[in-house]
């Protein structure tokens, strides 16, 4: 099973997102939205951050997780590869997140991401998986 793709929406680009479980679409989405950002194959873990969220619908959660990691990524510029949600659902999400700080030489930067948005923003379950749909503004 795919865990991501990407399409082209308009000037903006979207993910579509798969996961055999909440945990894993929410890892999956992380994992996807470094993917449009760098070469993760040049990414090592070798700090991690604790994210906490609380308790909304999904749609929203998943729009305020990848938010906190870009928030995290244009900050503290971090790059991120490793994604490992302890929890996620109407309590809102916890997860461990490990990457390491942007090297000039070391990483590119292939899409700059400016906003996670709610257009057209999905999360549901179908036929027992998961799937969610993104789009961001670059």
């Amino acid at each position: 099973m795919k865990r991501f793709e990407v399409f082209n929406h308009t000037a903006d680009i979207g993910l579509i997102i798969h996961g055999e479980n909440l945990k894993a679409l929410f890892e999956n989405a992380g994992e996807a939205f470094f993917h449009l950002i760098t070469d993760l194959r040049k990414v090592r873990r070798r700090i991690e951050r604790r994210i906490h969220i609380g308790g909304e619908s999904l749609d929203r959660l998943m729009v305020d997780w990848l938010s906190e990691l870009l928030y995290l990524h244009d900050v503290e510029n971090l790059l991120f590869k490793g994604f490992q949600v302890e929890s996620v659902g109407e309590d809102g999400l916890r997860a461990v997140v490990k990457g390491e700080p942007f090297q000039e030489g070391v990483h590119v930067i292939k899409t700059e991401v400016k906003a996670v948005t709610y257009h057209r923003i999905e999360v549901r379950q179908e036929n027992g998986r998961w799937r969610a749909q993104v789009i961001f503004d670059l």
